[in-house]
């Protein structure tokens, strides 16, 4: 071939080469800009479902012995680093790990400015159907079944939604410290769904200030789901500033929280639930009030989202947290006496018990106080035995109006909590290491728990042995001075436990939630686990309650529960005589007894004229008989 002919042929071959560099340019290019403009080009399900697809490669970390921690020691020996084992990835990361220490953690790639992270769920009010593992979840039944509440609708709903303004107007012209303690936000999760767990992170990035925002902690607790696997690493990895860890033991909530707690960096440690929604201009009060009182455990106001609609509700009346004596957590109206001594509608409200949903403390405090009771298990009043802690050792308890926090409720136990005899035995525990001698009155209203204690003493020297070493007060000045509305029983014997009907054979019984009352009294098979402790008082009362709060009433001639109200004016409705020799149950207003009678289907107490017939005859039967001294 000539000279001009092979010129002329390369010539002829330029074009093509031209256009395979274009196409290798315009491949790269779409490649690099992926990521930026994936929120807009591919959808949730598909890309939900390719990563899921892949080969799970995230670190795996192991708390291999029991959580340890020596009262006033840092948390960060309760986690000792050779107690987290790191199982060796088989596929290379594409983002950069950064190590930690001993640890691993799932941490932005480039964290470019103007960078975007792939979306995962649609715009407010257009469905969305995403597929895990294998199948629709677009049915109210699947959510139900796994979380207990409508998972179909909560992916209808944007990642970013913005709740209603619901705070007090005099919160928006409040003003705090221009230098604030940074925050760590705790979430841990096990077997969250997707929509809700996300939303609960992204709801803390787009409230938080990013000043204010030192990191937010995952803590997976041997999650089993797929949805939790490789895709939760893939989304996590384009988040500035979220931390994920994994553990391949069930920790549960108090081993989860403590794990978090240790990795930390934050002045301020905040636990928050996996299934939560935060309003703007949440975490400045909580920073503020610890940063004027480092002693201070504060928590927000938990508003309700619906597990059917996810609709968000919001409290109006000022609320407090409380606990009866058989350490069960409930909700109260403010007292009187503390509106007054407060006077504005944003003070914070002084609380007997937070709720364990969110709550913030400073980090050093946690640690010093001795932090969760490790002995404790998976889940349960841990939120009480803390609460407990803090006032009788020096610290305080504050619900803060202007901070608000949607908690999602479930409609019914998640599979995922633990067992009832789990609970049990964490109750065991406070009512060991803090109730003092008052320990016999929470026995005498669990059956189960005095059993429970009796077979297996729980080993709470450590905790006795923290409460001599931070000097802390006895559970009587608790109720003399943190929650004297709580009612102490009498429990005479002869006068008290489960109010037995001999021509029935069947036991006084009114089942309702905490402080609601006004229904008739009623018989039911008597239970013999404490549920229906009954108390006749030195005042004349009976009493019924797992906090004494309710008092055998009258309404036309039919035997009613009504709130306490002898001790704040009289109320002679609500005063009896009992009869022990002829067994009788006299009204001391009407002079009338109490008799079982047939109302319907079911069994009611009623007065008649006083008689010597069984259906009259009463005595009260204590299930456990204690030694007081």
């Amino acid at each position: 071939m000539t000279f001009r002919k092979r010129w002329r042929f390369k010539l002829c071959r330029l074009p093509f080469l031209f256009f395979w560099l274009l196409l290798g340019f315009f491949v790269m290019i779409v490649t690099h800009l992926d990521p930026l403009f994936g929120e807009f080009k591919e959808p949730a399900a598909a890309w939900h479902e390719r990563v899921v697809g892949q080969p799970d490669f995230e670190e795996i970390l192991e708390a291999r012995d029991q959580l340890e921690m020596d009262g006033l020691s840092p948390l960060k020996k309760s986690f000792k680093e050779d107690q987290l084992i790191i199982v060796p990835s088989k596929f290379k990361r594409k983002t950069n790990d950064v190590k930690k220490g001993n640890y691993k953690f799932v941490k932005p790639g480039s964290g470019k400015k103007g960078e975007k992270s792939t979306a995962v769920h649609g715009d407010l009010g257009k469905p969305v159907n995403l597929k895990l593992d294998g199948f629709e979840k677009d049915t109210e039944e699947s959510g139900l079944g796994k979380h207990g509440f409508n998972e179909a609708v909560s992916e209808r709903i944007s990642l970013h939604r913005r709740l209603p303004e619901v705070r007090h107007p005099l919160c928006l012209h409040q003003q705090y410290n221009r230098k604030l303690p940074t925050a760590s936000v705790i979430i841990c999760f096990h077997n969250e769904a997707w929509s809700t767990l996300l939303r609960t992170i992204h709801s803390v990035l787009d409230t938080a200030p990013k000043n204010l925002l030192k990191e937010v902690i995952l803590v997976d607790d041997l999650s089993q789901q797929g949805h939790l696997k490789t895709a939760l690493s893939e989304y996590i990895s384009r988040l500035d500033g979220v931390k994920l860890i994994r553990s391949n033991k069930r920790l549960g909530v108090i081993g989860g929280r403590l794990l978090g707690a240790a990795r930390a960096s934050g002045d301020v440690l905040v636990f928050m639930d996996s299934h939560c929604e935060c309003h703007k201009g949440w975490l400045e009060p909580l920073l503020d009030r610890i940063a004027g009182d480092r002693s201070r455990v504060v928590s927000p106001v938990l508003d309700v989202i619906d597990w059917k609609t996810f609709q968000y509700y919001h409290s109006v009346d000022p609320q407090r947290g409380v606990f009866d004596w058989k350490l069960d957590f409930h909700w109260e109206p403010v007292p009187k006496y503390e509106k007054k001594q407060h006077g504005s509608l944003v003070s914070p409200v002084r609380s007997p018990a937070l709720p364990g949903g969110v709550l913030a403390v400073e980090r050093h405090y946690f640690q010093n106080i001795g932090a969760y009771d490790p002995g404790m298990s998976i889940w349960g009043v841990e939120n009480m035995e803390l609460s407990i802690r803090v006032w009788l050792c020096g610290g305080s308890l504050e619900i803060l109006p202007c901070s608000r926090v949607g908690h999602l409720y479930h409609h019914r136990v998640p599979y995922s909590l633990p067992d009832e005899e789990t609970v049990v035995k964490n109750k065991i525990r406070v009512a060991e290491t803090w109730l003092d001698s008052f320990k016999n009155i929470f026995y005498k209203r669990d059956m189960a728990a005095y059993l429970i204690g009796k077979a297996e003493a729980p080993n709470c020297t450590e905790r006795v042995q923290l409460s001599r070493r931070l000097g802390c007060k006895n559970f009587h000045w608790f109720l003399s001075n943190i929650h004297p509305e709580l009612y102490i029983p009498e429990d005479r014997r002869g006068f008290s436990g489960e109010l037995y009907n001999v021509g029935t054979g069947y036991c006084a019984d009114y089942k309702t939630r905490w402080g609601a009352a006004g229904d008739p009294v009623q018989l039911s098979p008597c239970s013999g686990n404490g549920n229906q402790h009954h108390e006749y008082n030195s005042m004349k009362e009976i009493r019924f309650g797992s906090g004494g709060q309710f008092c055998f009433d009258v309404r036309q001639e039919q035997v009613i529960v009504s709130e306490c109200t002898l001790q704040e004016q009289p109320h002679f409705r609500q005063q009896w005589e009992v009869r022990q020799q002829s067994g009788g149950i006299a009204h001391i207003l009407t002079a009338k007894c109490i008799e079982a009678v047939k109302s319907g289907a079911s069994l009611g107490l009623f007065l008649r004229p006083c008689s010597p017939v069984a259906s009259q005859h009463w005595h009260f039967e204590q299930l456990i008989v204690m030694n007081e001294g």
